[in-house]
């Protein structure tokens, strides 16, 4: 029952650390899904424009960080925290209850 659950919590922290180690997959996602909904008419164009800036801005702050060849924690962190600013700015905008 031990060698189990310490199976399973071994398995659970390598997937969350390969989930979290693949920052231009998780920028590339929130593109396109920031392109979708604009497609979809869910955000305005000038929303759009604000979240595809803050897009360049992420990828360019991911090229700057791994740019040495190796990132320490507090690089992953800046770069985890623009990632999850950038998942709420989207969900925001789309649920603002407007019209368009």
């Amino acid at each position: 029952m031990k060698k189990m659950l310490c199976c399973t919590l071994t398995l659970m922290l390598a997937i969350s650390i390969c989930y979290a180690q693949n920052f231009k997959a998780t920028q590339k996602s929130q593109e396109k899904v920031i392109k979708a909904a604009y497609k979809a008419k869910k955000i305005t164009e000038l929303e759009y424009e604000k979240l595809m800036k803050e897009q360049q801005t992420i990828k360019a702050t991911i090229e700057k960080l791994e740019a040495d060849g190796k990132l320490e924690a507090d690089d992953k962190n800046a770069i985890q925290g623009k990632l999850d600013r950038a998942e709420r700015r989207l969900k925001r905008y789309k649920t603002n209850r407007e019209r368009y």
